[in-house]
């Protein structure tokens, strides 16, 4: 990758091109630039471990195509580097040097410069450079930009001290996060998203001599010193060089205590000074500036005091350290006083900047280090599917959290952050969580008792990492199976997503919020509000989605029925925020046609906080108005006049604060309204003692993935399965059996926890800590053999178990038609034949939907839907091998083909492969009888129906069941499901005698 620089032609064509200058000068004792690229074909295009060109993105779409093209104006050279683009998620480029040599030593020079053709479009590109570790792909991530705002060929210079430390990604778990530049692995650019484009680039290289200040640096041990009043502030500074190396120059910091809020001589007792590192220093050295601070004795406001810092000879701190005298005396932060007098008493202090601050949310990514926390008077960060900190620990997650807190403290009131994540099934984002079930597999379970267990495990280990705000529970009624986020659901059947809403006391505790300052509780969120279950097929408008994010064509009696009714149930038990959905609303004869959910002010403020009596806040979804009609000023004032309190706005927060200033300012959102926000946003705040306790209990945090919440974890994946088909009892195993394992999610920790699962798509293979299906068969005792193709003999085994299903995926990525379908793949279609004509088998289907198997039914002799279960294989194994028993039952329908869909219980016309409902148990034996015992039954369930005996009506209706689907085997007919499933939903709702009834029609129509 060496190459011989042509430096004079590059010099006479630099004179000869007027846009061409760079820009910067070099010195006349500098050394010669080091070529890195010189795009002649001396880099190849590979991808790691070798060296060379690679390009990378979001989805298929994402990554530019690349080419060596020809030019006669090229500024070195014959050839360029050219590339076409069109990214909706993220893409670029990157050139990693070979993983089998050695890193390159770039701390010599000054900085890198390469040729750009410009456009003068205004896009911005970022520059990444890859620093320390093994190789290119394990190596921090430093990074800066440039902006395209000239037309032509230009060299642009970047100097290495421009380089900041990614904060929004890193592919590693911290190495020294200083740019010592002795071990660089390569180069990264990030295009620009949004309208297509093309790019030229020529002649990477390194250039100029690097002075002590790229080896050197001086820090702050942190950014914000909180201090009551009276005491005294320490502010400890120190240096820090690359490699832990002595200084081989002095460092002086001229310090002084200038500007801020507060009164020198009247708040505090101003310092200045200066401080020297002498040559010879050791990495890590410090010195202590302490600012006393006086006392007056009366209430106050916090009061800033910057204390500002000279660097000569390294590199100064990114940002002036503050010392603030806390705020005090004020009745808000007076713990003894109701909650709403402290909200009253807050809000009627604080300026509208400081309101609509609270009302806005940003991505952890977005604000770096912190700065604009402060800024902006910042309410809330958030950590979307995959933001996380590195390392991904849950210390790194407190520490990056009591971080944000921290800045917190600099603003006059110091309203601490509310920080939310999707923990929609476990802390999914940590690395090493216990990972639960999807709600998918928690609706199978029809155990509203463990549910509310997986809800508190979530909590506990939420709440231990700093995170006092959980996305969950979603409680959308799913209608369609082809949504990509069907797993996300209970089920089909509102009355089963209502019996599963214990999760939200799992989370939150007791339903008046008295627990919710507890350390092992979490605020929940119901969402999505309302509908997007009932989004139809080829409705969405979002890129290449075909479910999510459309339309719900409803009635207004199916719209109450269906979609409305879990939430009243999450209202009734208190739960503390609601996010709308990104779909749209389509009320029959409404006369208003679709519209998205977050501008429907009828159905959040009316419906929602009228009728329903909603006293918690509205957050919007990720972008959510972004898909309103309108400017941004429209979409502003129409998503806040609905009754969005908080917007979810991760990269434009400060433009959504301004503009609703604006819009206030201007009249079109009454002050009345943003008090209204800003009141409900702040009692959570208080209901969750974050005023009293704004840091990182961390006290749990031991018990994060520890064996007795993964015992939760097993136990829901236990009870999830679902035991479709048991032809002669082959299920459960015996040990003594010799088991022949195949099929590709047998052994794949990633596939089986899915999407949402350390990052928002989730992947297959070894993403986190946990048990496969495979491990917990071995673990079992079972006598197991593994082929995950079926490639292996078959020869010699009592019994075949064949794991297959889906790879991950979330939201309408996984819509079917949007490159995915129920079909199982080739390879497991392969598997389970092979394997199923050689021997008797189950098939275990792995996935967040039902896949379609009915043209392979016959041949299979046990079927078991095991949804998502989590990373708890050994709750698979355990019901596989009978430790514990098959009581799962269908939370959907299981279709016949995708041509039947969308099918649900109560369909007029209902003739699935399995109805809602069913579920083969090995738990009890078959009560003996017939007709004559089902008519017993009914009788029973009539009498606890009568005596409100729930428990004992709830177990008659079982044992029906259970006499149905003994007399019905595998002949499910149309005219047995469609009783058979509305048994299902009339237990649900407490009508057992009646459920009983259906149940007898569904055992006479299989005669």
């Amino acid at each position: 990758m060496r190459r011989t620089a042509l430096l004079a032609s590059a010099a006479l064509l630099a004179a000869l091109l007027p846009l061409t200058a760079a820009a910067g000068a070099s010195g006349a004792d500098d050394p010669a630039p080091v070529p890195v690229d010189r795009f002649e074909g001396e880099v190849p295009f590979a991808n790691p471990p070798a060296g060379g060109l690679f390009t990378w993105g979001g989805d298929s779409d994402d990554p530019p195509a690349l080419r060596l093209t020809a030019r006669a104006d090229a500024p070195e050279g014959d050839r360029v580097l050219t590339g076409s683009y069109g990214i909706s998620g993220y893409g670029g480029f990157t050139h990693d040097f070979a993983f089998a040599e050695p890193a390159h030593d770039w701390s010599a020079h000054r900085g890198v410069r390469f040729w750009w053709e410009g456009h003068a479009d205004g896009r911005r590109i970022a520059f990444e450079i890859k620093d320390g570790g093994a190789n290119g792909e394990a190596s921090e991530l430093w990074t800066t930009s440039f902006t395209d705002d000239w037309t032509g060929w230009k060299q642009v210079e970047i100097p290495f001290a421009d380089f900041t430390y990614r904060t929004d990604y890193q592919p590693v778990g911290g190495i020294d996060h200083v740019l010592g530049l002795t071990q660089t692995w390569g180069y990264a650019l990030t295009l620009p998203v949004g309208a297509p484009g093309d790019f030229a680039m020529d002649g990477v290289e390194l250039y100029g001599r690097a002075d002590q200040s790229l080896r050197a640096s001086v820090l702050t041990d942190a950014v914000v010193h909180p201090v009551k009043e009276g005491a005294t502030a320490a502010v400890k500074i120190s240096v820090a060089t690359t490699g832990a190396a002595p200084l081989g120059e002095p460092v002086t910091v001229r310090y002084t205590s200038a500007g801020g809020t507060a009164e020198p001589g009247k708040d505090f007792t101003p310092v200045q000074g200066e401080i020297t590192f002498p040559a010879g220093t050791v990495s890590g050295a410090s010195r202590t500036v302490r600012i006393p601070t006086l006392r007056d004795r009366s209430a106050e406001a916090a009061e800033t005091i910057p204390l500002a810092l000279t660097v000569t000879g390294a590199r100064p701190p990114a940002e002036t350290p503050q010392v603030v005298i806390d705020a005090h005396g004020l009745p808000y932060l007076d713990p003894r006083l109701p909650v709403r007098k402290r909200v009253a008493d807050l809000v009627s202090r604080m300026s509208l900047a400081e309101k609509t601050g609270q009302m806005t949310q940003a991505e952890r990514g977005a604000v770096g280090t912190g700065g604009d926390i402060a800024a902006y008077d910042l309410g809330s960060l958030l950590s979307g599917g995959g933001s996380t900190p590195t390392a991904n620990t849950a210390g790194a997650w407190a520490k990056m959290i009591d971080g944000y807190q921290l800045r917190t403290r600099a603003t006059r009131f110091q309203i601490p952050l509310i920080y939310g994540v999707d923990a929609v099934h476990g802390h999914n984002n940590l690395a090493g969580a216990t990972v639960m079930p999807h709600n998918i597999g928690i609706g199978a379970t029809r155990d509203p008792r463990l549910a509310e267990r997986t809800g508190a495990v979530t909590a506990a280990e939420v709440r231990a990492t700093g995170v006092p705000w959980d996305f969950a529970p979603c409680l959308c009624v799913t209608r369609d199976e082809r949504w990509g986020r069907s797993y996300e659901s209970f089920g089909e059947d509102p009355a089963l997503v209502a019996s599963m809403e214990t999760v939200v006391q799992g989370l939150q505790g007791a339903r008046d919020g008295r627990d919710l300052k507890d350390a092992d509780k979490v605020l929940a969120t119901a969402k999505h509000f309302v509908g997007d279950g009932g989004t139809g097929y080829g409705t969405s408008t979002t890129g290449s989605y075909t479910v999510d994010q459309g339309v719900t064509e409803v009635t207004r009696q199916e719209l109450e029925a269906v979609h409305l009714a879990p939430f009243q149930e999450a209202v009734d038990r208190g739960v503390g925020s609601v996010m709308p959905s990104y779909s749209s609303l389509d009320i029959a004869g409404d006369g208003r046609g679709p519209v998205k959910m977050h501008a429907r002010g009828d159905m959040i403020d009316g419906v929602l906080r009228g009728r329903m009596g909603f006293d918690g806040f509205v957050v919007s979804d990720w972008n959510a108005i972004d898909q309103l009609p309108g400017d941004r000023a429209a979409q502003v004032r129409t998503s806040v006049n609905a009754g969005v309190d908080m917007m979810m706005v991760p990269y434009s927060y400060q433009d959504f604060r301004t503009t609703l200033m604006a819009e206030v300012t201007a009249g079109r959102v009454t002050e009345r309204r943003i008090d209204d926000a800003v009141t409900r946003i702040l009692t959570q705040k208080f209901a969750l003692g974050l005023f009293e306790k704004p840091y990182a209990d961390t006290r749990g945090a031991s018990r994060i993935g520890s064996a007795a919440h993964r015992a939760v974890a097993r136990q829901a994946a236990a009870e999830s399965q679902v035991l479709l088909k048991n032809s002669g009892s082959l299920l459960p195993l015996r040990k003594d059996q010799k088991v022949y394992v195949a099929g590709s999610d047998a052994d794949d920790i990633g596939n089986q926890t899915g999407g949402w699962t350390i990052t928002w798509q989730g992947s297959s293979g070894d993403i986190t800590r946990g048990t496969t299906i495979l491990d917990g068969m071995r673990k079992a005792g079972g006598d197991v053999t593994y082929s995950e193709d079926a490639s292996a003999p078959t020869d010699g085994y009592d019994v075949g178990v064949v794991v297959v299903g889906e790879t991950p995926y979330a939201e309408g990525v996984g819509d079917v038609g949007n490159g995915h379908d129920l079909e199982l793949t080739a390879a497991d279609r392969a598997a389970v034949d092979k394997v199923c004509a050689a021997m008797r088998c189950a098939v275990l289907i792995v996935s967040g939907r039902p896949q379609l198997i009915g043209d392979r039914l016959g041949a299979v002799d046990a079927l078991v839907a095991s949804w998502l279960p989590g990373t708890e294989g050994d709750g698979v194994a355990d019901v596989l091998y009978g430790r514990r028993p098959f009581t799962g039952q269908l939370p959907v329908t299981w279709p016949k083909s995708e041509a039947q869909l969308p099918i649900n219980v109560g369909d007029a016309a209902y003739d699935p492969q399995f109805p809602y409902g069913w579920g083969l148990t090995t738990l009890t034996r078959v009560p003996d009888g017939g007709a004559a015992t089902l008519k017993g039954l009914a009788a029973s369930a009539a009498a606890a129906e009568r005596t409100h005996a729930d428990g004992l009506g709830r177990a008659l209706v079982g044992k029906a069941r259970l006499v149905v689907q003994r007399k019905v085997g595998q002949a499910v007919t149309a005219a047995v499901a469609k009783p058979f499933a509305e048994a299902e939903h009339l237990l649900l709702t407490g009508r057992y005698a009646k459920a009983v009834e259906r149940l007898t029609a569904a055992y006479r129509a299989a005669s």
